[in-house]
């Protein structure tokens, strides 16, 4: 991936931040890339929560577990999350220390949850999915630039085997309009319905496809709604 998925601590995430932060006012555009995320992770012990993403246990939790893709999946909580209940995964991140971490957290669970986890180093822009090959495909708060992320979704959506299930959430674009401090790029942000109306209809079934509401705190310290934009598909 060309960066790493983001996650709020009040949402309870546990891998990488995937926003490339730019500013209006012509200020510089910081280049959100996997050297800036290998230097965040070794810059300290543990950059998420470890807690699994709200929306993965909310919308996955029924699904009857096979072979699963956690994109973005950095110290790996949504990884271990649905290898404990049976998932075979393969977690997918750009930083080596944060597959490391991963690997690390996989083992102090046992053997028997460590064995139904793969860890691969991939950049999401230069790396496909084999087709068909997953049950589920979890994406969460992987916010790549428009003319980028179209192909990534294409990519993900084709590695959903028939019967399968395709999540993909990230921060709605509505949040831009908030105190939340969403960095100001509105091409990198979408609703849900965008994601669902670039799924073909005849090969899939959306179940979800809405900006869920929650709580967060902002800067000042306010209470702020703010909204996830959410899709669940299923593939015929």
């Amino acid at each position: 991936m060309s960066t790493a998925a983001d996650h709020d601590p009040a949402h309870q995430h546990a891998q990488p931040e995937q926003h490339a932060h730019a500013h209006g006012g012509g200020e510089e555009v910081p280049v959100f890339d996997a050297a800036f995320w290998e230097d965040r992770y070794r810059s300290t012990t543990r950059v998420w929560s470890g807690r699994p993403n709200a929306h993965l246990v909310t919308d996955t939790a029924d699904l009857t577990p096979g072979r699963a893709l956690d994109v973005g999946c950095g110290e790996g909580a949504d990884a271990l999350w649905l290898a404990e209940r049976g998932w075979q995964v393969l977690g997918v991140d750009l930083s080596p220390t944060a597959l490391a971490r991963a690997a690390e957290h996989a083992a102090e669970r046992g053997p028997e949850v460590a064995g139904r986890l793969v860890w691969q180093e991939a950049d999401l822009t230069a790396w496909a999915p084999p087709a068909g090959a997953f049950d589920l495909v979890t994406a969460h708060f992987v916010h790549l630039p428009a003319g980028t992320r179209e192909g990534v979704l294409a990519a993900l959506a084709a590695a959903v085997a028939p019967g399968g299930t395709l999540l993909y959430v990230g921060h709605d674009v509505s949040d831009l309009r908030t105190t939340i401090g969403r960095p100001n790029v509105p091409h990198m942000f979408w609703a849900a319905e965008d994601v669902a109306a670039a799924l073909d209809p005849a090969a899939w079934t959306v179940e979800v496809a809405e900006a869920r509401p929650r709580e967060a705190t902002d800067a000042e310290g306010r209470t702020v709604r703010i909204h996830d934009a959410v899709t669940r598909a299923r593939r015929r």
